[in-house]
């Protein structure tokens, strides 16, 4: 793996020098002495370079994304008010769950199978692992939005009109959203980190903003939760067009002409595991707006919704720093370089709270006014967004440790702890929701967040003996010199 001048992780072919099979061959030429550890040192120095990097360009990746993700549920939510902007969220809510689902974990399995296969050049898995992707995760999407759409349906004499339209638009988004999840990671194995982000951070939401804009503009009513859902089917489409595009542009050399090969009986037990992550995790973060739009609570939903919203833009130099770290944890798992993993996920977990306390300090001042933008009806997000920042905060303290277990082959765990965490975010939301309403779903949010990341770091401490978090790096710091 080598890095490019924007800094991204680039899998080489074997015709280059530079790959993963030229430094796994200057590993093995090493001296064992200490000239040998001076050399694993200068890897790892360069290693945390490189992730610094890398996710500089990919923070700026979603710091865009962001800014017109939250524009464009600024203009959507003031369009529509809180209660067609509750059944917007919901329906969105369940169209992320499903389509993460969907995608049976090889929006994670990408990132960890073909790098492996690239160090030791076994290029017609690697070719045949992305071809198994595609074809399984669209059929399961597929049959995923008829079974919907058929529930749906049975169920429409009971739903208003717009909820039924929209949930049946929703459903019908669930094979695209798919599409580009797994075609994002096949970007990103291919070495296009920040190609990877920008079809779904700032083509998709431009467009919907656009259209949201159009939509506006041309119609004397307010568009409702069935245009708003419209348009995001359609920048769906474009999305799915655009990933497809890059995906040919960055076709990696050593995967051309070769006879794809399949390897299922490796790749499915790895997948359960990973497919139940995907959508438990897109899952924990729209439990609030499911289950407060699953109550009848549908203004309240959209209230939520807001303050998560606002709250999530913390996640952004976690998720960006995770960009990196994800296939350079599998390079380094697959050498079984311990101590250069050690000195990686400090750096990351550093990097990952140093991002998410600038934004925390600006937002804990502007939260009121920033939230009356949205419309008065949602000035009451502000004490839910607060309470959601803590968890975020905490988080991004720990560092990206779901994708440390994920990369090292610890999947198995990893998804106990998140299905466990998940299971008491849902109980959470059930006992506070009647009683305290979205506040009580940010409360059991944010308190399910900080179980988690716990949980999280007491397992890797024990089974991979690395010091888990923002521990880890200010150890590092310590032993570093100057």
């Amino acid at each position: 793996m080598r890095s490019d001048l924007t800094g991204q992780a680039v899998v080489s072919s074997p015709r280059q020098e530079s790959g993963p099979v030229a430094v796994e061959r200057d590993a093995r030429a090493a001296p064992a002495d200490g000239a040998g550890a001076s050399t694993a040192t200068g890897r790892s120095g360069e290693l945390g370079r490189r992730l610094a990097r890398g996710s500089a360009w990919a923070f700026l990746a979603y710091v865009g994304g962001a800014a017109l993700t939250f524009v464009a549920q600024l203009v959507i939510a003031r369009l529509m008010g809180a209660t067609s902007y509750g059944v917007y969220s919901y329906v969105v809510a369940w169209s992320s769950v499903l389509a993460y689902g969907s995608t049976l974990g090889f929006n994670v399995a990408l990132l960890r199978f073909v790098p492996a296969y690239a160090v030791n050049e076994q290029w017609p898995l690697a070719r045949g692992i992305i071809l198994f992707a595609l074809k399984w995760s669209l059929a399961a999407a597929l049959a995923t939005a008829v079974v919907g759409a058929v529930i749906v349906l049975a169920s429409s004499e009971r739903l208003h009109p717009d909820l039924t339209h929209s949930m049946l638009i929703g459903l019908a988004a669930v094979p695209l959203i798919t599409m580009y999840l797994v075609g994002g990671a096949v970007l990103r194995v291919f070495g296009g980190v920040v190609s990877a982000l920008l079809p779904e951070r700032i083509v998709r939401d431009s467009l919907l903003l656009t259209f949201i804009a159009l939509i506006a503009l041309t119609t004397s009513r307010p568009p409702n939760a069935t245009l708003a859902t419209a348009a995001l089917l359609v920048s769906s489409i474009a999305t799915v067009g655009l990933v497809a595009i890059i995906a040919r542009r960055l076709w990696l050399p050593g995967l051309r002409g070769v006879r794809p090969a399949y390897a299922p009986r490796d790749w499915w037990p790895a997948l359960m595991p990973l497919m139940v992550m995907s959508a438990v995790d897109v899952l924990m973060t729209r439990t609030g707006v499911m289950l407060l739009g699953w109550t009848g609570n549908i203004r309240e939903a959209g209230i939520f919704a807001v303050g998560f919203n606002v709250a999530m833009l913390l996640v952004l130099p976690r998720v960006a720093v995770s960009t990196m770290f994800a296939p350079t944890v599998s390079d380094l798992h697959a050498r079984g370089d311990r101590q250069a993993l050690q000195k990686v996920f400090a750096n990351a977990s550093t990097l990952s709270l140093a991002g998410s306390a600038l934004l925390a300090l600006p937002l804990l001042f502007l939260m009121g006014p920033l939230l009356r933008w949205f419309g008065e009806d949602f000035a009451s997000g502000s004490r839910i967004a607060y309470i959601l920042v803590i968890g975020q905060v905490f988080a991004a303290a720990t560092g990206p440790q779901q994708s440390l277990l994920t990369m090292t082959g610890h999947e198995r765990a990893a998804a106990a702890l998140m299905i466990a965490s998940a299971g008491l975010n849902i109980l959470g939301c059930v006992l506070g929701i009647p009683r305290y309403g979205p506040i009580g779903a940010a409360m059991a949010t944010t308190a399910t967040m900080v179980a988690w990341n716990v949980a999280m770091a007491i397992y890797i401490h024990r089974h991979l003996g690395l010091v888990p978090g923002l521990v880890s790096g200010l150890g590092w710091r310590r032993r570093e010199p100057g």
